[in-house]
């Protein structure tokens, strides 16, 4: 086995009491003294801050890098305005999802990812041979990668940087905090108002001592970032997408950008368009991704095979857990298509017994999400 990484802030977790777990070739924090619910709990509550270091991050040089980026991902990239960043998909030539990213535009005629940190390799690989044809240069950072997130991330950002304020969800801008030149977008990962604070990893353990030296600021783990992104309807690369999924059977039909999608001239430009753009026009997937609710407090985990009313198999659970928030066991997962409405009772096997569950609408819970006043 090899070793495990660390990220910059992994002296401060053992300090903080962090429970290590291998993560994605890292050593992270599932949790920390507080305990994952009681973590979840304050980042709806209050603000939680996350190392997220390990995800990867990439700047994209070269002549026209959004067009030659549009060669890999069903995202309108070209469209995507200065300061402005958007999620978006490496797709297969089969039509599967290769990873899911977030990609910004600085205005410095570079492009910015986020990429996710079980992909990084594979994909900084694609990049390098899928643009090799188009002069660009890919630049893995070695940089820090924090998320303040929750009801009251904006407060407590706006002590350190009232200018990050000023920016509505998904917007992505350059700044300092206490002289530390920092790269914020105003976005993360729980369903709740936040931000992404990318820093030099020199620098990243400083910052997460003056965020966290903030009464309403707690440590949190990879497993309360977990429960939070299943409320919230989030997918995770490799359990709820991988490459046997299709965009349109994910319900991400929303991340194939409108000019990619609607017949024009850059409508067939990224891998496996063919096939995703018939699901999309024809409606014909067999399958969907949906949410489900379940009864009681029993929680229903990854793997568990979903029946019909009747018997009949027709599905898999892809992520489940007891919903803190929610308060009753909550679940994404793919079922055939005919039993994919909102509404639909279906019925999860856990240790031979099969507990009803009901499709759902997702997010599970509101988001919090500022998109200005």
């Amino acid at each position: 086995m090899s070793q495990l990484k660390h990220t910059p802030l992994h002296g401060l977790h053992l300090e903080l009491g962090g429970k290590m777990v291998p993560f994605a070739g890292y050593e992270m924090p599932v949790q920390f003294p507080l305990g994952v619910k009681k973590e979840h709990e304050h980042t709806r509550a209050a603000c939680g801050l996350f190392d997220v270091s390990h995800m990867g991050q990439i700047l994209l040089h070269g002549p026209r890098p959004a067009e030659a980026l549009e060669t890999l991902v069903c995202a309108d990239i070209v469209g995507l305005p200065e300061g402005m960043q958007r999620y978006a998909l490496f797709t297969g030539q089969e039509g599967g999802i290769l990873d899911d990213l977030m990609v910004a535009n600085p205005g410095d005629g570079t492009l910015y990812l986020v990429v996710n940190a079980a992909c990084k390799e594979q994909d900084v690989a694609l990049l390098e041979t899928g643009l090799v044809d188009h002069d660009h240069r890919v630049e893995v950072l070695d940089r820090g990668l924090l998320a303040l997130q929750g009801s009251k991330a904006a407060e407590v950002m706006r002590r350190h940087c009232p200018e990050a304020c000023e920016m509505v969800f998904m917007q992505h801008g350059r700044f300092e905090i206490g002289g530390m030149p920092v790269w914020i977008s105003r976005s993360g990962y729980t369903g709740e108002d936040g931000f992404e604070i990318s820093v030099a990893a020199d620098d990243a353990e400083a910052l997460a001592r003056r965020l966290l030296a903030e009464a309403e600021v707690e440590p949190i783990g990879l497993g309360a970032r977990d429960s939070l992104r299943l409320e919230a309807g989030l997918c995770l690369y490799g359990h709820d997408i991988d490459t046997e999924t299709t965009p349109v059977e994910a319900g991400l039909i929303w991340a194939i950008g409108k000019p990619r999608r609607h017949g024009g001239e850059r409508s067939a430009g990224f891998p496996g368009a063919d096939l995703i753009l018939h699901q999309v026009d024809a409606k014909d997937h067999r399958r969907k991704r949906v949410g489900l609710l379940g009864e009681g407090r029993a929680p229903v985990r990854e793997g568990a095979e979903l029946y019909s009313e009747e018997g009949q198999h027709i599905g898999k659970v892809t992520s489940g857990g007891f919903g803190p928030s929610v308060g009753q066991p909550v679940a994404m997962g793919y079922v055939d298509i005919e039993h994919a409405a909102v509404g639909t009772t279906v019925h999860a096997e856990v240790r031979g017994k099969r507990l009803p569950m009901v499709v759902s609408k997702m997010p599970f819970v509101a988001p919090g999400y500022y998109r200005g006043s």
